[in-house]
């Protein structure tokens, strides 16, 4: 990979709406992009990727390399993972498989220390990466994927065999520029917890109240009580991310608030995990920052209390 003349060539664990939106950006700027599909796969083998994006208009990509199995797939340089982290168990087999050798692995999923189970069952040489995506998409249908806004990707070293923190840093902006290469804002991030924390702030109350109030963004802003209730919850996330030695923006959850009000109505993606019966991401969104917030002396009592629902209804529903 050395060589600044040589592509990458680049891999997408999980095609879902995450996956696909980015690899398919990724490919139609000119990179090797291959794709490992599950259920997915005979529909996009066949009629490849359609995006419908209210950023970037319809596109598509025809034909996809497109695989049913990780062992089919050639070598990848990076590796970006869009499935979702309730399926990460299994996810280091796959990774292993389409792996070359000091590949660059991203991880674009939600919550906290994502990356921190999945690293010991990795090879040592391979490099860990978190990302974090700022971006309103859906699956539609097979194959098709919805875009209503959005789409930036914040980049954090994790782990691997980059020598000190600036060799790290230096990974996570390589990354950075291939999605900048496909017209997407995109930055390294020093502090990859400080990144995630900080998208905490978002996902805690939005994911959760979609669930528990059966409303998408639109509805739940345009409620005095529900806005307050989201208010609360960023104000407690901000608290816990401070126990655990981190320093959020000046008026960040305000800034998020602010961002969502002028938002596309959107239902994020635990809403869908629920209404689909998939399982909902609640051990990374909300057990381990509870868990890492009380384990620094600070409780998150409403988090905790959306948590608590949350795990009920997820057990009814699946």
């Amino acid at each position: 990979m050395g060589s600044e003349n040589k592509q990458p060539r680049i891999g997408i664990i999980g095609t879902g709406a995450i996956g696909g939106f980015y690899g398919l950006m990724l490919a139609r700027a000119g990179f090797d992009v291959h794709f490992l599909l599950r259920s997915e796969f005979p529909a996009v083998s066949q009629h490849g990727l359609q995006l419908n994006s209210a950023v970037f208009g319809p596109l598509s990509l025809n034909p996809v390399q497109a695989y049913a199995s990780a062992a089919d797939m050639p070598s990848c340089d990076w590796l970006l993972v869009g499935t979702k982290t309730t399926s990460n168990a299994d996810l280091a087999p796959l990774i292993a498989q389409a792996a070359a050798p000091g590949a660059r692995v991203l991880l674009l999923q939600n919550g906290l220390e994502v990356e921190d189970s999945l690293r010991p069952l990795l090879p040592d040489s391979l490099h860990l990466l978190g990302g974090l995506c700022f971006i309103c998409v859906h699956r539609q249908s097979p194959g098709v994927i919805t875009h209503q806004a959005l789409g930036a990707v914040n980049i954090g070293y994790h782990s691997g065999s980059a020598v000190d923190t600036a060799a790290g840093k230096a990974i996570a902006e390589e990354g950075a520029g291939l999605l900048r290469k496909a017209g997407l804002e995109s930055q390294a991030m020093e502090n990859l917890h400080q990144a995630r924390w900080q998208k905490l702030v978002w996902n805690i109350p939005y994911n959760g109240l979609s669930v528990l109030l059966s409303a998408s963004t639109t509805p739940l802003m345009s409620n005095v009580h529900s806005r307050e209730f989201i208010q609360a919850l960023m104000q407690e996330v901000v608290q816990g991310a401070l126990a655990c030695g981190y320093q959020l923006p000046q008026g960040y959850a305000e800034h998020l608030f602010a961002a969502t009000e002028t938002m596309p109505d959107y239902k994020p993606s635990m809403y869908l995990d629920y209404e689909e019966k998939r399982p909902l991401e609640l051990d990374a969104i909300y057990a381990r920052p509870l868990a890492a917030a009380l384990n620094a002396g600070q409780d998150m009592p409403k988090v905790r209390a959306l948590y608590q629902a949350l795990s009920f209804i997820d057990a009814a529903n699946h």
